[in-house]
């Protein structure tokens, strides 16, 4: 595989969750992450977001390697996995709470999906703060662990995204406090993702659009935390011809169906195609594609994607 020298301070990441084999979106958000980077001249780095032990295993982020290897997706190193950075989230959480940001929250899922609560056109709920000026002795009627949330500013964010362009969230209004340990310790993705993006250097996040509302409460992290703003690119999301997000379940399209039927530069020229890199869905490598790619060619709502071309 080619060895790829970083000349610019970029730094790009692929981060899957090793819960099973690759879907065709996970491929894909692969594909743009690695070309974004290397575009660039940055450096690549992998990262195993295992926070979910339950569904996730050794053996999994192990076939996702050799995924990446056949792909073409070479990467610069790998950070540790989420799964083994509980202590340093501890650490994090606990500068939130020095900074008196952090409150115990004891909603239900129902009560926070209930037809009165505030949501957001697209359905989101928006948290109202309910638990926000409990009592300690409130809180201790409940006699149940709580989730913890942390405080948010009535403040306008923005994100400034590569494909999208501006994005802005004011999150007191659009999302309210946010969770960021759930009532049974775990952290959750907003907080690890910031903590192992900020301390891995990464300034470049390539990621689904579905992520991109997720933005500014990194962003407010990141600053609580004193790390950097990375550059957003959120890029379409790829979905099967009748509209149907690509998943795991599709396992007549994961990479374990794929890779006995088909070469990968067969796939990536398909994939290349239906998101508008290429003019023709014709074989190509990794390298090949670097040598044509640009942003400004990609597409700018979902991917449909023609099964028929990969066979």
């Amino acid at each position: 595989m080619q060895q790829y020298k970083k000349t610019s301070p970029v730094v790009g990441r692929f981060a899957p969750t090793p819960s099973g084999r690759m879907h065709l979106g996970n491929v894909f958000a692969a594909m743009m992450a690695w070309l974004f980077a290397r575009k660039a001249q940055g450096e690549m780095v992998l990262r195993m977001e295992d926070l979910d032990t339950q569904r996730t295993s050794p053996a999994y982020a192990q076939i996702l390697r050799e995924d990446l290897h056949w792909l073409g997706l070479s990467y610069d190193r790998e950070t540790p996995p989420q799964s083994t950075r509980t202590q340093t989230y501890i650490h994090y959480f606990e500068r939130l709470r020095e900074k008196g940001l952090l409150y115990p929250c004891f909603c239900t899922r129902s009560q926070l999906h209930s037809v009165n609560a505030p949501h957001l056109s697209d359905g989101t709920y928006v948290y109202g703060g309910t638990c926000r000026h409990l009592t300690r002795e409130e809180q201790a009627a409940f006699q149940r662990p709580p989730a913890w949330r942390v405080q948010v500013p009535d403040r306008v964010w923005t994100v400034e995204d590569r494909v999208w362009g501006t994005y802005r969230e004011n999150l007191k209004t659009d999302c309210g406090d946010f969770v960021v340990r759930r009532a049974d310790g775990a952290f959750v993705y907003q907080l690890a993702v910031t903590v192992d993006d900020g301390e891995s250097g990464v300034n470049q996040v390539v990621r689904g659009v579905d992520l991109l509302s997720s933005a500014p409460r990194q962003m407010y992290l990141q600053e609580l935390f004193g790390f950097p703003h990375p550059e957003y690119a959120h890029i379409p999301l790829l979905v099967a011809s009748d509209g149907r997000r690509l998943s795991k379940r599709d396992q007549d399209l994961d990479l374990g169906a794929l890779r006995q039927r088909m070469s990968p530069q067969r796939l990536i020229g398909v994939l290349a195609y239906s998101a508008g890199l290429s003019d023709q869905p014709e074989d190509m490598t990794m390298e090949e594609l670097l040598q044509v790619f640009s942003p400004e060619k990609l597409k700018k709502q979902d991917i449909f994607l023609d099964v028929s071309l990969l066979f």
